[in-house]
């Protein structure tokens, strides 16, 4: 039941998608992970999310909720800086670790190199560790 409304729920976030576009949509993609911005307003993103720890024990997937703090603090359209909370569910790998409801903040940043392309770095904790990771994000 917990993995049918966690499905559920990630395809009634990527329906917001048509509704909440003035934003710039974000695919993230790093070490150990992968999320999809959707903006809700300027300062605001949902973000479904796959991710794990380094030594793949487990697969949470979830949603990720963020504040982009770019207006408050003035910053140039080339940085993004962000913080927020997020909620899913852990598949454990193993006969030791048990599937299990994942809680946890991520706070991070982006540095655009042109229009479309720029590096990301994420450091979250939560119940069943971090959510956060270092890769590269496409705008869309």
């Amino acid at each position: 039941m917990k993995k049918i409304t966690l499905l559920l729920l990630v395809a009634g976030l990527f329906s917001f998608n048509s509704v909440f576009s003035q934003a710039t949509k974000q695919l993230n993609f790093g070490l150990i992970g992968i999320s999809y911005d959707i903006p809700v307003t300027t300062d605001i993103a949902i973000a479904p999310f796959a991710g794990s720890n380094f030594d793949l024990s487990y697969l949470t997937l979830g949603v990720k909720g963020n504040y982009f703090f770019d207006n408050l603090m003035g910053l140039p359209d080339t940085w993004d800086v962000y913080g927020g909370a997020n909620a899913g569910y852990a598949l454990g790998v193993g006969n030791d670790i048990s599937n299990d409801f994942a809680l946890g903040l991520q706070v991070g940043g982006r540095w655009f190199w042109n229009e479309k392309w720029g590096l990301y770095l994420e450091l979250g904790g939560g119940n069943l560790g971090g959510t956060g990771g270092l890769g590269i994000t496409m705008k869309l």
